[in-house]
């Protein structure tokens, strides 16, 4: 159950890797605009505010990988591996819950930023009973 939860975790860190990526690197392109719905005037008047947003996603992602890393090694570490992924795949999907009951309109993207967060979530817990 750990190794599924890794992987889901993994797979999530990743998005949020990828989401770094558009909100910090490429937030006025062409691609990121029409992803997120902005014109170039909305874009530049947010490129701050997002650069800003994207390293949330990637320091997510960071705790996220280096408690599967810990959870991996076993031992002593499973613990700390354990609470940093909750740590950051909880953060995640919490952040996806605040976009689905903020933004209406966004609720799609929310559902598909939190999905993946939660189930890891969930088997975490089942693992840790187990």
């Amino acid at each position: 159950m750990f190794i599924a939860a890794s992987i889901l975790a993994a797979i999530a860190a990743l998005l949020h890797v990828y989401i770094f990526v558009m909100e910090s690197v490429t937030w006025t392109s062409r691609k990121t605009r029409a992803t997120f719905g902005l014109s170039v005037e909305e874009a530049e008047s947010t490129r701050e505010m997002a650069f800003n947003q994207g390293f949330y996603n990637l320091f997510l992602a960071i705790v996220t990988g280096v408690g599967i890393v810990l959870l991996a090694l076993g031992g002593g570490l499973m613990g700390a591996g354990v609470a940093l992924i909750i740590a950051g795949v909880g953060s995640m999907f919490a952040a996806a819950l605040v976009l689905f009951v903020s933004s209406p309109s966004k609720r799609g993207a929310a559902l598909k930023q939190g999905t993946i967060p939660l189930v890891a979530l969930i088997l975490l817990a089942i693992a840790a009973m187990i």
